[in-house]
């Protein structure tokens, strides 16, 4: 019952304009910077930690723009993944370096589009799909009864979807084997024994391997990818980065560290639409306190 209430959600959301949308999603983030939960106390420890030169003031005005944002990040998805291709591809305006990424796919290669949990981060993985053939890495949601809803959503325009496990790995392998776009988020805690620790706005995160690993051993360039939610309804600019070519080469250490910059250099250009809701500090190394 409650999955189902969510997609009825999701699909009321579908029948208004974006800016109806992310008025409603901007009420959605006032209900949770006012009512008691979880959320808010790991945003202010999120930007505490990443911004400690910030007043006071400044960290109070960005805990409640992100909240905000993330408001708008619930309400947004029913649209993104129930309107017609049509009518969703003509709000999305190319920003810088999207020329780049379309002259390195006319030239038949692939690449592994990082996109962080930045601005309207599922408009990336739609996007990129109707630019070139993608398979994307697919951790499904907690509530499964909504899985089969959320991946047709993230797939009708192109995208293959592979789980988080051996055969979807091998299944991006064989993509870029193809030349064909891989799509990873690069910021999400993959598990103590599935990263290594990196720093990431000056503090040690348990970051991934596998988009290092894709570009070490294939050699395909890497673009850093996100939608910025433009104001009053306007629609979403693509941001798109060359990463630095290092991120290609051994040792795997100082890949993955490459990669936590160019994901801070994304997050600094909008930081308040980051995901400062999720707990990216939440495995530690051995013998440090939890943070949350």
């Amino acid at each position: 019952m409650r999955a189902k209430l969510i997609e009825l959600l999701l699909r009321g959301f579908a029948l208004f304009s974006l800016r109806q949308v992310h008025v409603l999603g901007t009420i959605v983030g006032w209900c949770m910077l006012y009512i008691p939960n979880r959320l808010r106390e790991t945003v202010a420890t999120n930007i505490k930690l990443c911004y400690p030169n910030l007043s006071p003031n400044q960290k109070e005005k960005l805990r409640k723009q992100s909240i905000i944002e993330t408001g708008k990040t619930i309400a947004e998805a029913g649209p993104q993944w129930l309107w017609p291709s049509e009518q969703l591809m003509s709000l999305v305006k190319e920003g810088p370096g999207v020329n780049e990424l379309k002259a390195t796919l006319a030239q038949s290669k692939g690449a592994i589009i990082a996109a962080p949990h930045l601005g309207a981060w599922e408009i990336i993985g739609l996007y990129c799909s109707t630019l070139h053939p993608m398979t994307s890495l697919y951790r499904p949601p907690r509530m499964q009864e909504l899985a089969a809803f959320v991946r047709k959503g993230r797939e009708r325009l192109g995208a293959r979807l592979v789980p988080t496990d051996a055969q979807g790995i091998r299944a991006l392998f064989r993509a870029l084997g193809q030349h064909e776009l891989v799509g990873i988020l690069p910021d999400q805690d993959p598990g103590r024994q599935n990263g290594i620790f990196a720093p990431f706005f000056g503090y040690q995160a348990n970051t991934m391997t596998l988009l290092s690993r894709l570009a070490i051993k294939t050699n395909t360039p890497v673009f850093f990818m996100f939608a910025e939610r433009l104001p009053h309804g306007r629609g979403y600019r693509i941001h798109c980065r060359r990463g630095i070519e290092a991120i290609n080469a051994a040792p795997l250490e100082r890949s993955v560290a490459l990669l936590n910059k160019e994901v801070e250099a994304c997050v600094n250009q909008i930081p308040e639409q980051y995901q400062w809701s999720y707990k990216r500090f939440k495995t530690r190394p051995s013998g440090e306190p939890s943070i949350y």
